[in-house]
């Protein structure tokens, strides 16, 4: 199995431009360290917490319809609805599920599934 990196959606909405063009499908990418951290210098973001959205959407959304590009104007101009919508997909993406391995119990002898806890190995 591939390591998938880039996510194709459809807005609920969808974005529409200057022309009166209907933009909904796009693809969106996993995040990097730097599509969190390098926002947080920006003078908006210090301004009101609540541009980082817009600044992350609009690093990690690649591409929008035929857009040539998705910058933080776009990511302004979505609805509400599709932004939530972006938001949600970002956060399934990019939450690692917890590991495990298949075990079987020592006591029953049934098979189980453990979960790996990072935190907490070798102590």
């Amino acid at each position: 199995m591939a390591f998938q990196i880039e996510y194709e959606f459809t807005l609920p909405r969808g974005y529409m431009d200057s022309a009166g063009i209907l933009h909904k499908d796009g693809v969106m990418r996993l995040a990097t360290a730097a599509d969190e951290i390098l926002p947080l210098k920006d003078q908006r973001v210090q301004q009101n917490s609540g541009y980082l959205t817009i600044i992350l959407m609009a690093r990690v959304v690649t591409r929008l319809g035929s857009l040539p590009a998705v910058d933080t104007r776009v990511v302004e101009g979505l609805y509400t609805a599709d932004l939530a919508y972006l938001q949600d997909l970002y956060e399934r993406i990019n939450t690692m599920e917890t590991p495990s391995y298949n075990s079987v119990c020592p006591h029953c002898g049934q098979k189980i599934s453990v979960p790996v806890n990072f935190m907490n190995a070798g102590i």
